[in-house]
């Protein structure tokens, strides 16, 4: 278990100054890697757990920044990151890599070429595990080795012993109780320091609108952070789903109201993704007493 991580110098001098004076310095550097948390210590947390060698667990709703969030912390360690992103059709060639045939002055040879767990490994760098309760149960205990102390698999392909280097770090992703995913085992969650990633609201959410989307009228901007935060209370009441919420969504529906009407970006961006029609209608009413 790497427990010597050596974080960047200026990473490490912010990291001292929020702890003694304030956040100012710290939520800069966070937003040139794109993602500000709704509460730093979120970020904090982050950063010392992935900087004692432990895998974080991302944990939260769709459409919230998750993704987001492991890239400023790839961007923040300045660490590269491969990516997998999980799926029912995830098998050990999606993880590990493959055999091919190539050719070597013109003898057929078989090669093998790495996938993303291998390349992360062997580069010491970053993991991303995308919505890692998509994979299928039996899939991702091929790499319990690689999440425990062990930091080790033996590929099945070639049967070379592969050790992490010390730099390698997992962040993983999870949206729970969607269509598709199935619940974590405990001796995989176990292997996870897990990060509650909420919404993104109010002024970072007005902040983050206006840094990511071509939407530059103040008013309009503010509706649309009014609009975010009725769906993300009503998520809370039960009477609309995650999706409906996703801050994901409510972006591309502020990009294009800057061509279309507001009501009628809210209806291409967030309301015809939904299935339930009871759904559909209260967001509808709820853009068109907003944006009337």
């Amino acid at each position: 278990m790497n427990n010597d991580y050596q974080l960047p110098e200026n990473l490490v001098s912010i990291l001292n100054e929020k702890k003694s004076k304030s956040p100012e310095k710290f939520t800069e550097l966070v937003r040139e890697g794109g993602y500000v948390p709704p509460h730093i210590d979120l970020l904090i947390d982050a950063i010392s757990a992935l900087s004692m060698g432990k895998n974080i667990l991302l944990k939260g709703p769709t459409g919230a920044g998750k993704t987001k969030f492991a890239e400023t912390l790839s961007y923040l360690f300045q660490q590269p990151m491969f990516s997998v992103n999980c799926s029912v059709d995830l098998d050990a060639e999606s993880l590990l890599g493959f055999k091919t045939l190539t050719y070597e002055e013109e003898k057929q040879m078989i090669d093998f070429i790495p996938g993303p767990v291998i390349n992360a490994m062997k580069h010491g760098t970053f993991l991303y595990i995308d919505e890692v309760n998509m994979a299928k149960p039996e899939t991702l205990p091929l790499i319990n080795g690689v999440l425990d102390y062990r930091r080790t698999i033996t590929n099945p392909f070639t049967n070379e012993i592969v050790t992490a280097k010390d730099s390698f770090n997992v962040i993983a992703a999870i949206n729970e109780g969607y269509i598709g995913t199935v619940p974590l085992n405990e001796a995989l969650k176990n292997r996870f320091v897990v990060i509650e990633v909420p919404y993104i609201e109010g002024e970072l959410l007005k902040n983050l609108i206006q840094s990511n989307t071509k939407l530059k009228d103040e008013t309009t901007i503010d509706l649309f952070v009014k609009l975010s935060g009725d769906l993300i209370e009503a998520v809370y009441q039960g009477k609309l789903s995650e999706d409906a919420a996703s801050i994901r969504a409510l972006l591309d529906a502020c990009d294009l109201s800057n061509l279309i009407p507001p009501r009628r970006a809210i209806q291409r961006s967030i309301v015809d993704k939904l299935d339930e029609d009871r759904e559909r209608e209260f967001i509808k009413n709820l853009a068109e007493t907003l944006f009337s």
